[in-house]
């Protein structure tokens, strides 16, 4: 009887610890580790950085993979990828139909945003403010739309614009070159007051580094606005479910443009990408209250003391 009674008395003790041990597995072992996607976009650098940042301050182990939007849109639907947080809306449209139930769109995480045709201002100046304004100067701007990487949607619109012969257009060429390039190429031609058309957004440092116009009448392919655009948060089919922590992370983050404009300028001055978001969050601590609403560390401990600690706030 006493034995019996001893065991009544220990039991209860071993549930309650396996209780205890179940709660603090936050995460399944697959979810320790977050891999992201990143066409090469230096908007999407910035947000990869920040919050790389915070989850590894959270005790993940982060992993960015740089692939272009299409590929990168395969890679979440086969689970290669776990978070994508550059969905541009509406410039993304075709991706999010072709993808529909097979991926998540979790939130809009920015905002404000401009994504159409641009121009030196000294070009607007000349007359060139509107999409229909184009054909009036072929030959100065050599019938050339400087877009960036190859298969972007993006690209595709102003290929369509072109095919459709939409103001006059249809003799015209779209160079696709990476984000580096076609920037590379407005810095030489501004540098030489040469007439130039190409894909600007914000936020970007762009918008600082060139006295640039967005050009009016491209609604239908951009949309309204100056092709204003909504940022969203694109996962694997389930991963906020199965992740929940990370989920729930991912559920929470939102950027500004003038956050993300500050940390792409300090890239541009010579910081790495995750030092940038290192130095905007320790001079913007408050930000992580938001972010780490209802989250937890890896191993289950309240997640704004350990990332506090690790940035040494």
């Amino acid at each position: 009887m006493k034995q019996f009674s001893l065991c009544k008395r220990v039991l209860p003790a071993i549930v309650v610890s396996a209780v205890s041990v179940s709660a603090m597995a936050v995460e399944s072992e697959q979810c320790k580790t977050v891999t992201l996607t990143d066409p090469g976009w230096s908007d999407i650098g910035a947000t990869n950085a920040l919050a790389t940042t915070v989850l590894e301050a959270l005790g993940y182990k982060t992993d960015i993979k740089l692939l272009g939007v299409p590929i990168g849109f395969e890679s979440v639907k086969n689970g290669e990828i776990d978070v994508f947080l550059g969905n541009w809306m509406p410039a993304q449209t075709a991706f999010i139909e072709k993808y529909k139930g097979e991926i998540d769109v979790v939130k809009t995480n920015l905002t404000g945003v401009k994504f159409t045709l641009a121009v030196p201002s000294y070009v607007y100046d000349a007359g060139v403010k509107d999409f229909s304004d184009l054909n009036k100067f072929p030959r100065k701007f050599n019938r050339r739309i400087y877009g960036i990487g190859a298969g972007s949607p993006a690209n595709q619109n102003l290929m369509k614009m072109i095919e459709k012969n939409d103001f006059d257009l249809g003799k015209w060429n779209v160079v696709e070159s990476g984000e580096q390039a076609m920037l590379s190429q407005v810095a030489r031609s501004v540098k030489r007051d040469k007439f130039i058309v190409f894909l600007a957004w914000e936020p970007h440092p762009m918008n600082v580094n060139f006295d640039l116009k967005y050009l009016s009448g491209g609604d239908e392919y951009f949309g309204p606005n100056y092709g204003g655009a909504t940022i969203h948060t694109v996962t694997r089919k389930g991963y906020m479910d199965e992740c929940a922590n990370t989920g729930k992370f991912f559920e929470n983050l939102e950027f500004s443009l003038t956050m993300e404009n500050t940390v792409i300028s300090m890239t541009d001055e010579g910081m790495s990408a995750k030092e940038a978001a290192q130095s905007w969050l320790k001079k913007n601590p408050a930000v992580l209250s938001s972010w780490l609403d209802g989250i937890k560390t890896v191993s289950g401990e309240p997640a704004l003391p350990a990332v506090e600690s690790t940035l040494g706030l």
